[in-house]
């Protein structure tokens, strides 16, 4: 059973094609600069074995089709390739950021799947439309093959209303759906998983604290496997601070740059995504270049280092009080999983709470999960790497099977196979035509 997963941005698609028997990972790489003059494609071939092969190539691609031609050709290849033709895809898993409140699960791909798609894609302008450009595109190729799509959302639509809903005028949740949905669930559900199983429980069993630091980052509480609170919002602004987007401001700092500093919406919109977090505090969003003018005696990179270890300490707090007893805190993504430093400064301070790192475990680097709490520590400390990629291939299996298996034993695929799409399951409020 070999799936390929897809990540498409708006000039780049990242993909995987995994042998699901196994899990084993064929090829892994990433097409960019779509649109450009200079296109590249990457691709890592067979990784981790002694048939390993790295290719690049360089020539302008024009869009979306044209890099996804690029990829099925080099995969079969039939010098180099590792499938004979596309018919030996069985299923397409695709990233998809923004499913709003009613798509909460792994989802079979049709027409009326990717209408809803577009329907919310005001929450997520960035993201959305540029994910079905991937999807349009590998609909298109590989006609008659189950493609899947994994929501980013989905694992967060367990949060209850206290913590989603903002104190605003509560028709501006009715009519524009304003709340917070959360992002990173792919991530943070599949580390919450390998943490249940190193505990050796069951997900449903555990209360956890899970960290996905990287340019973009994330908190969520887990309570017997549920999410039930994280710090990224509506958009993936809000909470902690990140490589180049603010997490927490005051809202008022919108009319008063408006007044004061004659800057628009836009303009503002701009700054708080793309020129603030550890950027705009010391000019840098590249974790290891903070560090390397920390030993230099620059004063705004360790400021920024601060700021950002500060907010992850305070969070870490107040999950705590949400959950009251956790059994485990998981660092994860680029910096969670490779930056010491970053994880000891979040967590100084909360010995208090049980919460007792082990200084020298926490120095190794590996790409398995490590333990690195003390032995005294009342609640577990973990690095566990993620793995969307897997995850998203796992879901979309699980989908394709329930599918399978309902032809097999209707004929067709029940609407409930199809998609799992239904009306907000507090309000009954139907899907509207329009969000804006």
């Amino acid at each position: 059973m070999r799936i390929l997963v897809i990540n498409s941005g708006s000039s780049s698609i990242k993909f995987q094609l995994l042998d699901m028997e196994d899990e084993s990972l064929l090829a892994t790489g990433l097409v960019e600069k779509i649109g450009k003059s200079e296109g590249l494609l990457q691709c890592t071939l067979r990784p981790g074995t002694d048939r390993c092969r790295k290719l690049r190539l360089e020539r302008p691609i024009a869009d979306h089709e044209d890099g996804m031609r690029l990829v099925i050709n080099l995969l079969a290849d039939p010098d180099k390739g590792v499938i004979r033709d596309f018919t030996d895809i069985d299923a397409i898993g695709h990233r998809v950021v923004h499913g709003g409140e009613y798509v909460r699960h792994p989802t079979l791909i049709n027409d009326e799947l990717i209408a809803i798609i577009e329907r919310i894609s005001p929450l997520a302008p960035l993201h959305n439309p540029a994910n079905l450009d991937g999807i349009r595109v590998a609909r298109e190729l590989f006609p008659g093959i189950p493609q899947v799509a994994v929501f980013d959302t989905a694992f967060h639509q367990s949060i209850p209303a206290r913590a989603y809903l903002y104190a605003l005028p509560y028709e501006m949740y009715e009519r524009h759906r304003i709340r917070r949905y959360g992002f990173h669930g792919t991530s943070h559900k599949y580390v919450a998983g390998e943490c249940a199983r190193l505990l050796g429980r069951q997900l449903g069993q555990c209360n956890l604290i899970t960290i996905h630091l990287g340019n973009g980052c994330s908190m969520t509480a887990i309570e017997q496997g549920l999410s039930i609170d994280t710090t990224l919002g509506m958009t993936p602004l809000e909470g902690l601070v990140m490589g180049t987007r603010s997490g927490d401001v005051d809202p008022a700092i919108h009319s008063f740059l408006a007044r004061n500093a004659g800057m628009d919406i836009e303009a503002i919109d701009r700054m708080l995504n793309n020129d603030s977090g550890l950027k705009g505090l010391c000019g840098m969003n590249d974790m290891r270049d903070i560090h390397a003018a920390i030993q230099t005696g620059n004063e705004r990179a360790l400021l920024a280092l601060e700021v950002q270890t500060y907010r992850n300490r305070k969070y870490i707090g107040a999950y705590l009080a949400v959950l009251g007893h956790v059994d485990a805190i998981v660092f994860t993504a680029g910096i969670g999983e490779n930056d010491a430093i970053v994880r000891q400064k979040s967590l100084t301070g909360l010995e208090q709470f049980g919460i007792e790192l082990d200084i020298a475990a926490n120095l190794r680097c590996e790409k398995e999960p490590v333990l690195i709490s003390s032995a005294n520590s009342r609640i577990q400390i973990w690095i566990i790497p993620t793995n969307e990629e897997l995850a998203i291939a796992r879901e979309s299996l699980e989908v394709f099977t329930k599918g399978s298996e309902s032809m097999q034993n209707q004929g067709r695929l029940s609407r409930d196979c199809e998609f799992c799409i239904a009306p907000h399951p507090k309000t009954g409020m139907p899907i509207p035509e329009r969000l804006f």
